[in-house]
């Protein structure tokens, strides 16, 4: 299991704080430092069953400065992949990737169920 995270992310140090807790071993991989690819990005994509948009750090300050709330409604998935693919910052994290599945995000019940 690959953990992705951002190593200054409050949200994320809880995520790890609670794969630590309950003894889930993992790989951890700083998203800044080793962005996921576009081939990444993806197949986690497909992996996670979940619209293309869930994959957006929709709070972080370079999604918010590219005004991309008004521009990814109309913007080509292709395009979308390309994006997230261009910096770390704009994905979504943590991420958990196995062999079956993708997590966005924490949300402790899911990554229990999920993980465990």
């Amino acid at each position: 299991m690959v953990f992705v995270c951002y190593p200054r992310c409050s949200t994320c140090k809880k995520a790890q704080k609670w794969l630590e807790e309950n003894q889930v071993d993992y790989t951890f991989r700083d998203i800044k430092e080793d962005n996921p690819t576009l081939e990444e990005l993806k197949t986690w994509h497909e992996k996670s069953g979940l619209p293309l948009k869930k994959f957006f750090n929709t709070s972080g300050q370079l999604y918010r400065s590219m005004e991309l709330s008004k521009k990814l409604p109309t913007m080509p998935e292709e395009e979308q992949f390309a994006l997230l693919a261009s910096d770390g910052l704009l994905v979504k994290r943590p991420l958990v990737v196995t062999d079956d599945r993708v997590l966005v995000g924490f949300k402790e019940a899911d990554w229990a169920d999920a993980l465990k």
